[in-house]
């Protein structure tokens, strides 16, 4: 592909499904959601061809969809992308929010490890001990 004079390496959409770790299938997704800040450019025979750029932001929609980005908050954080520069403060605002949503699943799951941790510790204290039966005996 060329831009301005410049030629932009592309990528197939097999290359594109290796370096993100999202499916053919999933990248077709994308785009048709308009999870996509550029359009695809496409070869003469209809080839889908992507650019280092569009690699690097589906790296970034993976991760905000991995950490649980709802979809419609991800479509709208790539309309606002798309957009340009002037609402900065609202992309600021969708990830803000998003971030305080891991946040407060991180600290849930902490909370979940702690108690886990010390089941495994009350379990592996009877072991060692052998004086295992018993914990938590319905039968008993």
């Amino acid at each position: 592909m060329t831009t301005a004079g410049a030629t932009v390496p592309s990528l197939s959409i097999g290359q594109v499904a290796e370096r993100t770790g999202l499916s053919v299938h999933a990248l077709r997704f994308y785009e048709s959601q308009g999870l996509l800040v550029g359009p695809v450019q496409r070869t003469s025979g209809g080839s889908r061809r992507y650019t280092p750029s569009d690699v690097d932001w589906l790296l970034i929609c993976v991760k905000l969809r991995e950490s649980g980005m709802p979809l419609a908050d991800l479509k709208h954080f790539a309309e606002l992308v798309r957009q340009g520069p002037g609402n900065e403060a609202e992309r600021l605002r969708l990830l803000d929010t998003h971030q305080q949503r891991v946040d407060a699943q991180i600290r849930a799951l902490e909370e979940c490890r702690s108690v886990i941790a010390w089941k495994v510790g009350v379990y592996a204290e009877h072991l060692a001990r052998g004086s295992a039966g018993g914990l938590w005996d319905p039968t008993a």
